[in-house]
């Protein structure tokens, strides 16, 4: 199992929804508004780095309002 925190940027007044839009997708365990340089911060799991990449590019991109993400995986050192 491949965890991450993606960290997302919107169109202004858009976070709320784009948080809400989002919790509803499959592998997203939350999704929160938040302040600061990021506007939504997301934690997804996946079964690999690939299903992960494909949970971001073709589901969690695609919701309208994101202009920017960044996918952060979780390491266990």
């Amino acid at each position: 199992m491949v965890q991450a925190y993606i960290l997302i940027q919107t169109e202004v007044a858009k976070a709320s929804a784009v948080a809400e839009t989002i919790s509803k997708i499959k592998g997203v365990v939350q999704a929160e508004d938040v302040t600061g340089p990021y506007d939504v911060i997301v934690r997804a799991e996946a079964d690999s780095v690939d299903d992960l990449g494909r949970l971001v590019v073709a589901q969690i991109q695609q919701v309208e309002g994101i202009t920017r993400t960044l996918t952060c995986p979780v390491v266990h050192l």
